[in-house]
């Protein structure tokens, strides 16, 4: 009798077919009745805690068959069991009113109240009926409940022969059939289990009693195996693009690599070719994208990108990794970006390298390339490219009071000629059109070494940590940039280049650069217990000292390939030089004196509040700068940097940053930052930035408005007002509304914000049907929202966002000490 199970996976036929892709947001199902669809049979096994479908599965391959009923009928090859019949298997369970089976035959009927349920689903039938011998079935008047994922339906019948199936007038939706808000059906659907796949014929999408999708052929998966086939469309419609459809094609190529074909539709521009194609292996992964448009009629042009990262572990040591980005020209990132860094990016940087990490150190050789985006530069704006480079990182701990180290690299910089383009004031028929005149770029190579040793001596409430280092850093620089960089230096010691003689003009290809780095870090911890409105709390003081000597150098015949100011931040009160890369060190007579404190709430350990202020006292003038002849640091005291963080309660956090410069009485800094996290995932963001630029001219001031406002718990309010003070006008305007169901969501979303460097503002309409269990139609409005709206989705909150600026373990920066 144990053959007799083979029927019970035919509905798992539709059952896991339909639900085929999950919304990122998590989905809420709080607002769906509690009870089942299907209640679950009182006589079935009792479910194995946490077990899966799979392991379910393979469970009960080793499982005998169990048949009891309250009478057993018939002859030795033909028994009937009569009322109350079960079979049990393992997690699988089938009950009828009355089940026949012939032996010799292998036909076999279960008539009246037929039931199946196993760990992903349960069933009712009418009749089922079939032969295990030729392995056909046939079953009719089914309802079905997925137990996980909350999908139900009906079929009229089921016909299956072996792995192949077919059914008939079937239905699938999560919603309750109380509440049928949208319902996918189809009058007939082809499965085969082997292969893992069904075809659905003229189905219809209908939400409520309105069709709103027919599809007269699809495949789609019906387990976790990927198939190739039509994926959802996206639809948006916008003043830059006009009316905006996708549709997306999945070609499932091998088990480890695969391709998406994304042609696009805009109405302003034409028929675009995006692609994207993905492989995966034991070593490593990348992915290719793509994109052509022939003919965009906005630009009347051809244009297309490529773009590709990936990596490939060579052993345990060592990782080869590329990212590369080209564009057909500048105006296109502008053009296809839906995001403010799009529209402000002014370069494409390639990268591709071998790189390593081990114990104690990281080492990696590596080239980039820098291309431009901005219609409004030139290639004077890029970077110098780095081809090639090579670094080498190495620290230890000797004894536990003695730490030593080094930091090596060298380089090769090399840079675009520059093509110069008419300025605005040629009209706007050539303005940042090319000239045709070009200028030369040369470069050099760079080699910049850094060892160190370092005494980290420390106790329980104390710490005191000397470090001396020795920078040492060599150039060998092409003649004419040697040259060029000379006629700079006379121009800022007052000769005149067109009087000076061919000696004085000469540069030195080959300037170095040596000098000590001596400082000092120490601090103290202070903490008490205190308590506050009947709360215990532990409360930290910890004062800190920074001193730093660094000798001067004239530096002023050294090239600035990839150096420069850092903005000054709480961060550069603890480093050893104020710029950036090697071009420059700066000489340092200088003492950082800071002071932070803390309250830890005594019962939950988070921290409620803290603090920090600091500022640097310069002893002496430095006179290191950036270009020759450049305003020095002068003697005296820096800005005040100061920085709190307030956790009012467990909804309200407040957060500001401010720096004062008491030099030129003003502020140099100021950001605000206030979060209310409301219930029912509400949550709303305000911050206020202004910053100054050194000739004290404000750079930005801009405030941020968003929030996610529940209305109850079907309607929710979403907006983002972006504002910038400084030019008056909005940067982003976002308002939207959210309609929640039990399995069905709506996102309407209207988005202002500027679309290019003029400032000019694009108008776009993004609205998604989000069919939980199923799938979304329209455009990824979840994206937008989150990156628009910091706590749209409550799990970002507690992320750490990657930084964008600083260092990682593979990059080099050696006024980052230890």
């Amino acid at each position: 009798m144990r053959r007799a199970l083979r029927l019970l996976p035919l509905p798992l036929s539709i059952a896991v077919c339909l639900p085929a892709m999950a919304d990122d947001k998590p989905l809420n199902w709080g607002l769906c009745p509690a009870s089942d669809v299907i209640p679950a049979f009182t006589d079935a096994p009792t479910p194995v805690p946490g077990q899966d479908k799979a392991a379910a599965s393979a469970a009960r391959e080793q499982q005998p068959t169990d048949i009891e009923g309250d009478q057993l009928l018939g002859t030795t090859t033909v028994p009937q069991y009569e009322g109350n019949v079960a079979l049990r298997r393992g997690d699988q369970f089938v009950g009828t009113d009355k089940l026949s089976f012939d032996t010799e035959s292998g036909n076999y009927i279960a008539d009246g109240n037929v039931r199946y349920q196993d760990a992903s689903i349960r069933m009712v039938a009418k009749r089922a009926e079939g032969n295990q011998e030729s392995d056909t079935h046939k079953i009719t008047d089914i309802q079905y409940q997925l137990v996980s994922r909350r999908g139900n339906g009906d079929a009229e019948s089921v016909d299956l022969q072996g792995a192949v199936g077919q059914m008939h007038r079937s239905t699938y939706t999560t919603c309750d059939p109380s509440q049928p808000v949208w319902k996918l059906s189809a009058p007939q659907i082809e499965v085969d289990n082997d292969e893992g796949f069904g075809t659905a014929r003229n189905a219809v999408l209908r939400i409520g009693k309105v069709p709103v999708l027919w599809a007269p052929y699809f495949k789609f998966p019906i387990d976790d195996r990927r198939k190739t086939g039509l994926l959802f469309p996206q639809l948006g419609m916008s003043g830059r693009n006009g009316f905006d459809y996708t549709q997306p094609i999945y070609l499932n190529l091998a088990p480890n690599y695969d391709d998406t074909l994304m042609p696009r539709y805009m109405s302003r521009r034409g028929l675009m070719l995006d692609n994207e194609f993905r492989y995966l292996y034991n070593g490593g992964r990348g992915e290719l994208l793509t994109a052509y448009i022939p003919n965009d009629k906005l630009r009347d042009r051809d244009r297309g990108r490529v773009m590709f990262s990936g990596y490939h572990n060579v052993d345990s040591h060592w990782q080869a990794r590329a990212n590369l980005a080209w564009v057909s020209d500048e105006r296109y990132v502008e053009d296809f970006a839906n995001r403010l860094v799009g529209v402000t990016a002014s370069n494409l940087q390639s990268t591709v390298g071998l790189y390593g990490t081990g114990q104690n150190w990281t080492a990696g050789i590596m080239a980039d390339r820098w291309q431009l985006t901005d219609y409004t530069l030139n290639e004077s704006a890029l970077a110098y490219n780095r081809q090639p480079r090579l670094y080498f990182n190495w620290d230890k701990p000797v004894l536990s009071w003695l730490e030593t180290g080094v930091y090596a690299e060298a380089v090769r910089f090399t840079h675009e000629d520059i093509n110069f383009k008419y300025g605005p004031e040629a009209g706007p028929d050539l303005e940042y059109t090319r000239t045709g005149q070009t200028q030369r770029m040369y470069g050099g190579a760079r080699l910049d070494v850094k060892p160190y040793v370092s005494l980290p001596f420390s106790g329980a409430a104390w710490y005191v940590t000397p470090t001396l280092a020795y920078r040492y850093t060599a150039y060998d620089l092409d003649r004419q940039l040697a040259d060029s960089i000379r006629r700079n230096v006379l121009v800022s010691q007052g000769v005149d280049p067109a009087t000076a003689t061919p000696e004085q003009l000469r540069g030195n290809t080959s300037p170095s650069r040596s000098l000590p780095i001596g400082s000092i870090d120490a601090g103290l911890f202070f903490d008490r217990e205190t308590t506050i409105g009947g709360r215990s709390f532990l409360h930290t003081l910890e004062p800190r000292l920074f001193y730093l000597r660094t000798p001067y150098r004239n530096q002023d015949e050294l090239p600035i390939f990839d150096t420069r100011d850092f903005t000054f931040s709480w961060g550069q009160l603890f480093r050893d030089s104020r710029y950036t890369g090697a071009d420059r060190q700066n000489d340092a007579n200088q003492l950082t004196m800071a002071l932070g404190t803390r309250f830890i709430d005594q019962t939950t350990g988070r921290e409620r509040f803290s603090a920090a202020i600091g500022q640097i006292q310069y002893f002496d003038e430095s006179r290191v700068t950036a270009v020759p002849g450049g305003p020095p640091v002068e003697k005296g005291k820096s800005a005040w940097i100061a920085d709190a963080n307030y956790m009012v309660n467990d909804r309200w956090t407040l957060s500001a940053t401010y720096q004062w410069d008491p030099k030129y009485k003003r502020e140099d800094l100021a950001s605000f930052r206030a979060r209310y996290l409301m219930p029912n995932d509400g949550v709303v963001n305000l911050t206020y930035r202004h910053r100054i630029n050194p000739d004290g001219t404000d750079l930005l001031k801009q405030a941020d408005l968003s929030f996610l406002y529940p209305l109850n718990p079907r309607w929710s309010l979403v907006g983002r007002y972006y504002y910038s003070l400084e030019d008056k006008k909005p940067l982003e305007i976002i308002g939207g509304v959210q309609w929640d169901s039990c399995c069905l969501a709506v996102r309407a979303v209207a988005r202002r914000y500027v679309r290019n460097r003029e400032g000019e503002l694009n108008n776009s309409i993004q609205l998604e049907f989000v069919l939980k269990g199923l799938s979304s139609l329209g455009q990824d409005t979840d994206r937008t929202l989150r990156r628009a709206i910091l706590g749209y989705n409550r799990d970002d909150l507690y992320l750490v966002p990657p930084s964008n600026t600083g260092t990682t373990r593979d990059d080099y920066d050696p006024n980052l000490i230890p």
